[in-house]
């Protein structure tokens, strides 16, 4: 394989989605900014990303997945379209039945709802569905709701014990264990791109800002999904304020540790770095052991790879800009 093919990144883009399937992380549509135009990405083409490798690798001719292949999902519409006619926002609620594949509006027995809102997020743990944030009307939120899946009721605004996260949109909200939901990046009330990370524990309803995430990366309208060590991936979304400038949609996937790696995951992340150091004794490994090393190097050499090509990328550009200054 040529290492064009290899080392291949999905084109960056925003409005997508994404799901993690065992070891797989699957990308499908959404929109780039090409000069003025908004551009939809084709409908044809999956990509996937092998979380032990590092590679993305790309399908031609798949289309979206079938229904029956997708989790029971929840979801809050902030608005509906009609033969391209807007019906404004709403906060009634629609469920898919996987098993059925076919849409029911259930019956919602009591509590008090969310506000109609847009780009808000949601996320489903245990036998409850989730809401945070969003914009209702002009006003960016940063409350939290939760909904009740077995009575059909909702909780009314959950009061937070202590500090909350800025009122934001286009964020995400991911479950990370059995009782914390993970909240990163979004669009602030006043329009500034956030790269900040909470953990909300939904037992103490209290909310804790990890502060050893990077405030360069800033993300908005991305996508974010649970690996099988807890660690949080990102992909996609734009680095800037899409209501004014939609210049910086991204194709790079940001991963944060919700916990430290297990002593197996540190140990081959050393042998992958150092392969060629230790290139006359991986052989020796069991087979198994050695099958995970080999996935682990094929990883680091991508990334450095990446990483080369990033090095060059920016020394031309500052080369250009140095020139034109002169």
């Amino acid at each position: 394989m040529a290492d064009s093919q290899l080392f291949c990144v999905a084109e960056e883009r925003s409005g997508h989605c994404a799901v993690v399937d065992g070891n797989f992380l699957y990308v499908w549509g959404g929109y780039v900014s090409i000069e003025d135009n908004e551009v939809y990405l084709p409908n044809d083409e999956i990509w996937t990303y092998d979380i032990d490798s590092g590679l993305l690798i790309y399908f031609g001719g798949y289309g979206c997945r079938r229904h029956n292949e997708l989790q029971d999902c929840f979801d809050v519409h902030d608005a509906s379209w009609e033969e391209q006619i807007f019906w404004g926002w709403h906060n009634d609620v629609h469920v898919f039945d996987t098993k059925t594949q076919t849409w029911f509006q259930p019956e919602i027995k009591g509590g008090v709802p969310p506000q109609p809102r847009a780009a808000h997020t949601c996320a489903v743990l245990g036998n409850k569905g989730y809401i945070f944030g969003g914009r209702v009307l002009q006003t960016r939120m940063n409350d939290l709701h939760s909904l009740n899946l077995d009575t059909w009721t909702w909780s009314g605004r959950i009061s937070i014990n202590g500090e909350s996260p800025k009122h934001r949109s286009w964020h995400t909200l991911t479950p990370i264990a059995d009782d914390k939901l993970f909240l990163f990046g979004g669009l602030s009330a006043d329009n500034i791109p956030l790269s900040d990370g909470w953990i909300h524990n939904t037992i103490t309803n209290c909310w804790k800002q990890l502060i050893h995430l990077p405030n360069t990366r800033p993300r908005l309208w991305h996508t974010a999904c649970l690996g099988k060590e807890n660690e949080i991936m990102v992909f996609g979304g734009s680095k800037d304020d899409l209501l004014s400038l939609d210049t910086g949609h991204c194709n790079d996937l940001l991963i944060f540790q919700t916990q430290p790696y297990s002593l197996l995951r540190s140990c081959l992340d050393c042998i992958g770095k150092n392969a060629i150091i230790l290139k006359s004794q991986i052989s020796l490994l069991p087979p198994k052991l050695l099958q995970q090393v080999l996935k682990k190097i094929t990883f680091w050499t991508a990334a450095n790879h990446r990483e080369e090509q990033r090095a060059q990328k920016d020394e031309t550009e500052n080369k250009y800009q140095w020139i034109s200054s002169n």
